[in-house]
C-alpha cells in the first residue's frame, strides 16, 4: 500500500538487465548480489569515489575493464579502481550471478558516469536512480 515503509527496505532492484539485492549496507562498504539475465550486460560506466571487487558466483561474464577485455568463469574475480572504466555482460544462456563489493568514501548510487547503454536510458539516468551520467 502507499505509504507503507516495505517499499523502502526492499532490497532487490530491477534493472533492464537483471537485478542486484542488496546483501549488506554499510557506510564504508555495501555487498550487491548481481544477477544478470542472458545476453544481458550493464553500461560502460565509471565510478569516482569508489573501488568494486567482482566474484563471478554462476555463469560467465564478459568483462572490458579499461579498455582490456577478458572473460571470468565461476571463481573467478576482478578489481575495479575508482576512475576506471569498466563493463560486464552475460554472453551465456544461464543466468550470470556476481557478488559485488563496494569500498570507498561514498557509495552512493549517484555515482556513476555512464559512457554506453544497450536499453536506450536516458543521461539522467533510469527511474529511481540518480545519475552522474555525463
Amino acid at each position: 500500500a502507499a505509504g507503507h515503509p516495505t517499499h523502502q527496505d526492499f532490497p532487490t532492484v530491477f534493472r533492464p538487465w537483471g537485478s542486484f539485492h542488496m546483501l549488506e549496507d554499510r557506510p564504508w562498504y555495501k555487498v550487491k548480489r548481481l544477477a544478470i539475465k542472458a545476453g544481458g550486460g550493464i553500461s560502460r560506466q565509471v565510478h569516482c569515489q569508489r573501488n568494486e571487487h567482482w566474484v563471478v558466483a554462476a555463469g560467465r561474464a564478459e568483462v572490458h575493464l579499461d579498455g582490456r577485455d577478458f572473460t571470468l568463469e565461476a571463481n573467478e574475480s576482478a578489481d575495479i579502481k575508482a576512475g576506471q572504466t569498466h563493463q560486464v555482460s552475460n554472453p551465456g544462456p544461464d543466468l550470470l550471478v556476481i557478488i559485488e563489493v563496494q569500498c570507498g568514501a561514498y557509495l552512493g548510487e549517484d555515482d556513476i558516469i555512464r559512457f554506453q547503454d544497450h536499453y536506450g536510458r536516458s543521461p539522467e539516468g533510469e527511474p529511481n536512480e540518480k545519475s552522474a551520467v555525463r
